[in-house]
């Protein structure tokens, strides 16, 4: 690299690194928003309606987001340019018409007519069939059954709550509790506009697709009849445990899980429940969801937002993984460990290990806990993924203990570190499942039968091994200096055996080759697997071979359902980041690495961060995305770090500065 292409790239890490270090919060930890959607606007609205706390000018704020994220057609999706999708679009027209908006404003009839056109209601996923039921637009009998005796069944027979991953498992017994209930609200109107012609479009039952499903159909008729005449005191045991159960899982800060899903429908199902606006858990959880909402003015956070006042869920927040990955990229810039930032963060990460035993401790009884989770407040679900990524964080600080041992404060944290990590190692050691690999909250949670179950139309409902994490764990397990353990060979065995046959991995929680291939290699390799290995020259092919022409690297959330879109999509700083990552742990000194560093600096905005509209995050594949808003920043300070620590052999050219926005 010659001294000023050098001199390009360091002057843009740097102001990289300066913004993000700028970002962090006075208490230690970071934070970016965590944006999805408009059905958790669209939800929130209907929720406030039910429980009858609905206020008018909040509404109002709430609509205005909903309103600024419609698109031309008509039409609401489920991330930045994907198509327009009908349940969504059903709830935030729903939404729109108890805020006031009339059903023959234009906007309103884009909507309905590509509702009408996509088959109507009739069409729409379960769980839009259980909020309209709610409101008695659908017949409590055409929702798939959900008895609330399933909290009855052990943990060792089928299609218990624990076969469920961890925020299926929490919708699922709320739901149940609701379902016993068949509540009904009156509205004002109807939506009689959104529904097709008989016969025209008309609902189908779900198709059975193998001999499974139509057992499971079949059990679900069975149990609709069981719905509708009970036994009376199983049912009221039922009940009672559900609402314990419900009860005994909400978290510090009012929510339950710290997502969206199972906190919306715990507190309608506790309200049937006989429990009262200002009981404790109505009040903490009503109060909590105030604290999950971004109150915004004419788009000061730059995510199309109306001008004027706006408001917006937050299905989830992320402050523990945005910290410890903000920490590692830091790092990765040469920041110092010592420096009091990343002092300070690592304070606040050893005062958020979880200590408590949760859902996972009822496959794991002996295993004693650790680790972390990924929000603020979360006893219940710790999570193999954040706590890998923590340790790794922390590791480095505990690698310097004799330089933080300047004060009183920093010899308390470096006593700390050890104990956080070694339960952290123990608990992640001890959640790997018998596959080899680790999910993200359960071990061997991987019963697919919950797949079919008519109920469960939307998103993934197990938790299954999966890439990334799995690479995350032998990551960690190798910087502790553990690469040639069991854990580790076992991890890296499972990496192998489960890559794609075009030499990508899948990514789970994140989009999505691009994803799973940018955290694998650098799993692999830092548990000593040579980049000569055919698996990592697979890998870099692939990620060769998918480089944009600009450059960059960028896949569409849409690869989940249609394979033509797999490595494919406008480029973004957070996956050409990835891709970044991948090569340069392969050791490649190749033009591809110098076109994504490139990119990356041509693209740089003024004040050292990227523009990221897209979504590159992955709650559920195929239904559910999210644009971590820190993404855009954290992993391109790591890939120009880790690029220019190699002494890549990069090219940046003259025409780089001029080509920089601003």
């Amino acid at each position: 690299m010659t001294p000023d292409a050098r001199s390009e790239a360091e002057g843009a890490l740097e102001l990289a690194r300066e913004h993000l270090l700028s970002l962090q919060d006075g208490r230690g930890w970071w934070r970016g928003e965590l944006q999805t959607n408009v059905t958790m606007d669209a939800e929130d609205i209907l929720l406030r309606e039910f429980l009858g706390v609905r206020d008018g000018a909040a509404t109002e704020r709430s609509a205005a987001w909903i309103r600024s994220q419609q698109r031309a057609d008509g039409t609401w999706a489920n991330f930045h340019g994907g198509p327009g999708e009908l349940s969504s679009t059903i709830e935030a027209y729903w939404a729109l018409r108890l805020a006031g908006d009339r059903s023959d404003a234009e906007h309103m009839r884009r909507a309905a007519e590509f509702v009408r056109a996509q088959g109507g209601i009739e069409r729409a996923r379960a769980f839009t069939h259980l909020w309209l039921a709610l409101f008695g637009l659908w017949s409590w009998d055409r929702v798939p059954a959900l008895p609330p005796e399933v909290v009855l069944l052990g943990p060792r027979v089928p299609l218990n709550v624990y076969d469920f991953a961890c925020w299926a498992r929490q919708t699922i017994v709320a739901l149940s509790l609701v379902k016993a209930h068949r509540p009904t609200r009156t509205l004002p109107f109807d939506l009689d506009e959104l529904r097709c012609a008989p016969g025209a479009g008309a609902h189908e039952p779900r198709r059975a697709v193998s001999r499974r499903a139509r057992w499971l159909i079949l059990l679900d008729r069975v149990l609709r009849i069981y719905e509708a005449h009970p036994v009376a005191p199983l049912r009221r045991l039922a009940m009672a445990r559900a609402e314990r159960w419900i009860v005994r899982r909400q978290e510090a800060d009012g929510s339950w899980g710290g997502i969206q899903p199972p906190w919306v429908y715990s507190l309608i199902a506790l309200r049937l429940s006989g429990y009262a606006l200002e009981h404790p858990v109505m009040r903490r959880g009503l109060d909590g969801l105030e604290r999950f909402m971004i109150e915004d003015r004419d788009d000061a956070h730059g995510v199309g937002a109306p001008r004027g006042e706006s408001r917006r869920l937050e299905a989830c927040q992320s402050p523990v993984w945005d910290t410890a990955l903000a920490m590692l990229a830091l790092g990765d810039a040469g920041v110092s460990p010592e420096h009091p930032a990343l002092v300070r963060a690592a304070s606040w990460l050893l005062g958020e290990e979880v200590r408590e035993r949760g859902d996972w401790s009822v496959v794991r009884r002996a295993l004693e806990p650790g680790g972390w989770a990924f929000e603020f407040a979360n006893v219940n679900y710790p999570d193999i993924d954040d706590t890998a990524e923590v340790v790794l964080a922390l590791s480095r600080l505990a690698e310097r203990r004799e330089a933080l041992a300047g004060g009183d404060g920093a010899r308390a944290l470096g006593r700390g570190l050890d104990g956080a990590i070694g339960r952290a190692l123990r608990w992640v050691e001890g959640m790997q499942s018998s596959d080899g690999g680790w999910g993200a909250f359960d071990a061997d949670n991987t019963r697919s039968l919950v797949r079919e179950l008519p109920f469960l139309d939307f998103g993934e409902v197990i938790d299954e091994s999966s890439a990334d994490v799995t690479a995350h764990a032998v990551e960690m397990l190798a910087a502790l200096g553990l690469a040639d353990g069991e854990a580790a060979r076992r991890g890296v065995a499972w990496l192998i055996e489960h890559q794609e046959p075009d030499g990508s991995w899948y990514g789970r929680w994140g989009v999505n080759h691009v994803y799973g291939t940018g955290a694998t290699v650098p799993g692999l390799i830092a548990a000593g697997v040579s980049p000569a290995h055919e698996s990592v020259r697979r890998a870099v092919s692939w990620l060769e071979r998918h480089q944009n022409d600009d450059g960059g690297w960028g896949e569409d959330p849409r690869s989940y359902d249609d394979p033509s879109w797999i490595g494919r999509g406008p480029s973004t700083a957070s996956q050409t980041a990835w891709a970044l990552l991948a090569l340069d742990a392969a050791g490649e000194r190749s033009p591809a690495i110098a076109r994504g560093v490139r990119w990356l600096l041509a693209g740089q905005r003024p004040d050292g961060g990227w523009d990221e509209p897209q979504y590159t995050g992955t709650g559920f594949p195929g239904d559910y995305y999210i644009n971590y808003h820190l993404y855009r920043l954290t992993f391109p300070v790591m890939a120009l770090g880790r690029c220019l620590a190699a002494a890549a052999d990069l090219q940046p050219d003259a025409a780089v500065a001029s080509e920089r926005q601003g």
